[in-house]
């Protein structure tokens, strides 16, 4: 009880505008996170959704976006959380994720399509490295700057055909193609909004606003992500 106090009691001295967007983006984790955790063991490959309408199998498929991120998508979230740890504020995530999102957006339509084809064995490292780069660029960096976003853009375009990749894995029906890719996307949207607002929940409204959030929590953090996708690269590259 003391904690959801003090929560409201730091929502409360934000200003308004800002107040209202983090309410309503923790009251919609809060509602995913209800709604689908009895499906989060259903990422697997869907075989017959002829005998399901349309709103059924976006629903599916938008649950399989989600548990991609969470709690399937470890690399995503890692590089969720390297974008959040160097500027825990509102405006400048919305910024990052908005650049990521449209990038991968992109790449992951063009790879359903077949317009684009290049293997996972080039892909999956990069990803891994792209988590680097930007773990590594928190620790060097003071701000949010405009080759920072373009960075952003160009990784998320990387991500998009790992999102791909998984996506054609699970399948996808014939006759609701797009109703599927769609869905699929916005639940990978929703799972990197979870991610972002537990993690804001749990660390910026508490100590964004620290002189020492720098040195305790955003260097140490960034230096875990950082050697966990460190390992994740040499991984990749030896199989």
């Amino acid at each position: 009880m003391n904690f959801i106090k003090k929560f409201n009691y730091h929502i409360q001295i934000m200003r308004t505008r800002e107040k209202y967007l983090i309410r309503y983006l923790v009251f919609l984790t809060g509602l995913l996170a209800i709604t689908l955790f009895p499906e989060l063991m259903s990422a697997h490959p869907i075989h017959d959704l002829s005998s399901l309408s349309a709103i059924d199998t976006g629903w599916i498929y938008l649950q399989l976006g989600f548990t991609h991120i969470i709690p399937f998508g470890a690399d995503h979230i890692l590089f969720v959380l390297g974008l959040f740890l160097l500027s825990p504020k509102i405006k400048p995530l919305l910024v990052q994720i908005s650049a990521f999102t449209i990038a991968h957006s992109i790449t992951l339509s063009l790879a359903v399509f077949n317009i684009i084809k290049i293997p996972e064995y080039i892909i999956e490292p990069v990803i891994a490295l792209s988590i680097v780069f930007i773990a590594a660029e928190n620790i060097y960096s003071r701000k949010l700057n405009s080759f920072r976003v373009a960075v952003i853009f160009i990784f998320g375009l990387i991500h998009g055909l790992g999102f791909a990749g998984v996506l054609k894995e699970l399948g996808l029906p014939k006759d609701q193609f797009v109703n599927a890719l769609i869905s699929f996307n916005v639940g990978v949207e929703l799972g990197q909004i979870s991610v972002v607002m537990i993690a804001f929940a749990l660390v910026g409204v508490w100590f964004r606003a620290k002189s020492w959030y720098r040195n305790r929590i955003l260097i140490p953090g960034s230096v875990v992500i950082a050697l966990i996708a460190c390992y994740w690269a040499v991984e990749r590259l030896t199989h």
